[in-house]
């Protein structure tokens, strides 16, 4: 899929009949179910005023919860949580997407480009860590696996370009030519991050128990349809995957 710009629905289609999730993460949370986006024909710019409504509303539903509610006890805030202690990591330190999203809510929620803007948007609204790559720099297909550790990670750390890898046993989001998100919804990486120039994107919902699947095409519905805004031809294939 490098180098090739992605427009047609059967290709984007054919694109996440490829993606899996190993089993391996299924006995780890059974509970587990993933809602692929695969979005093409996008017209790159800053936000505007439809993205900027949508952060708005984000801001005023987190800070409507967590006036009753801490937010380490939100529901999917707290079963993340426990998915990213199964496996080792330290969820005090590595913080879920959605988790480091509506801390900053409070705040502000950041102000990036229109693509991003809308799924952090969308993922703070439906309380769903939501990730969002550029789909032309994958390599092959995306897999959701358990690290062995040599697997190479590409990122930034003090200014410095580095390749990390990530812990044995480690929930990682990888297509071939490594790893594109580490501890399943952390940090992602920057070979396959959103661009400028992003016209293909592949946005991957996450969710455990109690999130149920109405919940989760409802998210995955209000983000089709914020996308169909970004492009007179924005052409959307879609795709659930769960526990066999």
């Amino acid at each position: 899929m490098t180098e090739t710009m992605i427009h047609s629905k059967a290709k984007l289609d054919d694109f996440l009949a490829a993606a899996t999730v190993d089993a391996e993460v299924f006995e780890l949370r059974p509970d587990y179910r993933v809602l692929f986006l695969a979005a093409s024909g996008i017209e790159p710019g800053a936000g505007d005023e439809h993205s900027e409504a949508l952060l708005r509303a984000a801001e005023e539903s987190t800070a409507e919860i967590l006036t009753r509610t801490p937010i380490t006890e939100v529901d999917h805030i707290a079963a993340w949580r426990e998915a990213y202690r199964a496996f080792g990591a330290k969820p005090q330190k590595t913080r879920n997407s959605l988790e480091a999203l509506m801390r900053r809510a409070e705040k502000g929620l950041p102000r990036i480009n229109r693509l991003t803007d809308i799924y952090n948007a969308i993922s703070v609204t439906h309380r769903i860590p939501l990730g969002g790559e550029d789909l032309d720099a994958y390599q092959g297909a995306p897999k959701l696996i358990r690290a062995t550790g040599t697997e190479a990670f590409d990122t930034n750390a003090g200014g410095q370009d580095v390749t990390e890898h990530p812990d044995p046993g480690e929930v990682v989001w990888c297509d071939d030519a490594g790893v594109t998100c580490r501890r399943w919804n952390w940090r992602q990486g920057r070979r396959t991050g959103l661009r400028e120039t992003t016209t293909s994107a592949l946005f991957i919902l996450d969710v455990l128990d109690p999130i149920d699947d109405d919940a989760l095409n409802a998210a995955g519905d209000s983000l089709a349809e914020a996308l169909a805004t970004v492009g007179e031809s924005v052409t959307i294939a879609r795709r659930m995957v769960g526990a066999p």
